[in-house]
């Protein structure tokens, strides 16, 4: 059974309340003095704490989907370590599809050109040497006949760190509510390739070129999109391609289209900071570099470098968001050509419900600022 099954979630509560039911009922029989009733007191005591801490971690987990499954809550990778040789007439591909499936909560019956389709892939970076497992969602229009050799606008969507990219299926959606927005004629069909900026776990790297590292921003800005308009109907000009994202992949999504206008057209950044987190997470992502520390610093990008023709979504709270004063800093030194837009709401945390609240409104208008053609 998975980490995120309700099974398992169901099991874990039964052990809880099943030891719960035993310490009480053989409490009176340890009540006594010696050595072995006490540590009968301990283990007992001991065995309901760990199955009650255990049911809790379970229940926040199958909420917020920080592990997406065992091998992932002890640091194992899946998926992982696809060869890919890209030298001149190897023939290999940079995205590998290791599966499909229906999306849940829409109608459809697993028919693509009815309720579109889930993809599973492995996109092997050319220029980054980064694999990365992700998940591409094709819109019922890319298998109707009507849409047969038209190109889609495409986003990438990314989530915080830990998270990984089932969060984006499961506990954000992303997959049904482009589905019933573009269905509203809200917004035009798009794709949507669902990652998380952890493309060399567990290390967070900011979505930062590591000198002698983990080359992430080339990932995200180079090979990602190549790998994926190579491979699906999407288009390579800049009006094709938007960047979204939660917490860390908020500023990824910010980061990302403000430093590379000529591949993003947009970028909307949810719950976004704007600076480069060092940490124990993130080790030395710059090796002393103040150059390339300023550069992630997205305040001061604004303030020193040249402005693109990117158009930027941030999202903030007026209460519960610790954001607030940075986005607002933000929106007023984004000048033109470059466009920023906002969403502020009254109240609203660091979690899946604040961003389910923003989620359909950012993807309008991302692709409000996309094209297909």
């Amino acid at each position: 059974m998975g980490l995120t099954s309700n099974k398992v979630l169901a099991l874990a509560a039964l052990l809880a309340v099943g030891l719960f039911a035993v310490t009480v009922l053989l409490w009176p029989r340890l009540a006594r003095d010696g050595l072995r009733v006490v540590l009968g007191r301990i283990g007992l005591l001991l065995a309901t704490q760990v199955a009650l801490f255990a049911t809790v971690g379970l229940a926040a987990n199958n909420y917020f989907l920080f592990y997406g499954s065992w091998a992932d809550l002890f640091g194992q990778e899946q998926e992982m370590g696809v060869v890919v040789d890209h030298s001149a007439g190897a023939g290999g591909k940079d995205i590998r599809i290791l599966g499909r499936q229906k999306i849940e909560g829409v109608p459809g019956g697993g028919r693509p050109a009815v309720g579109g389709q889930v993809q599973k892939v492995v996109i092997s970076g050319e220029t980054s040497r980064i694999d990365s497992p992700a998940y591409v969602y094709l819109p019922p229009e890319y298998f109707q006949p009507a849409y047969a050799g038209k190109t889609f606008p495409a986003a990438v969507v990314l989530t915080g760190y830990p998270g990984t990219a089932e969060n984006l299926l499961k506990g954000l959606k992303y997959p049904r509510t482009a589905y019933e927005q573009a269905r509203e004629k809200k917004m035009q069909p798009m794709i949507l390739v669902m990652a998380r900026p952890t493309v060399a776990p567990p290390r967070d790297t900011e979505c930062v070129d590591v000198p002698g590292g983990p080359q992430t921003e080339t990932f995200f800005a180079e090979d990602l999109p190549k790998a994926v308009s190579e491979t699906y109907r999407v288009g390579t000009a800049p009006r094709n391609w938007g960047f979204i994202g939660n917490s860390t992949g908020g500023y990824c999504a910010l980061k990302i289209a403000l430093h590379h206008p000529g591949r993003y057209a947009a970028g909307a950044g949810l719950s976004a900071y704007y600076e480069a987190a060092e940490d124990l997470t993130t080790g030395d992502l710059f090796h002393g570099d103040q150059r390339l520390r300023d550069r992630a610093n997205l305040l001061w990008s604004l303030d020193h470098l040249p402005q693109g023709t990117s158009s930027f979504l941030v999202t903030t709270s007026a209460k519960g968001e610790g954001n607030l004063a940075a986005t607002r800093s933000f929106i007023k030194k984004v000048k033109a050509p470059a466009r920023v837009s906002s969403i502020t709401l009254d109240s609203g945390g660091h979690n899946f419900t604040t961003w389910n609240r923003e989620i359909p409104p950012a993807l309008v208008w991302l692709s409000g600022r996309l094209s297909a053609a």
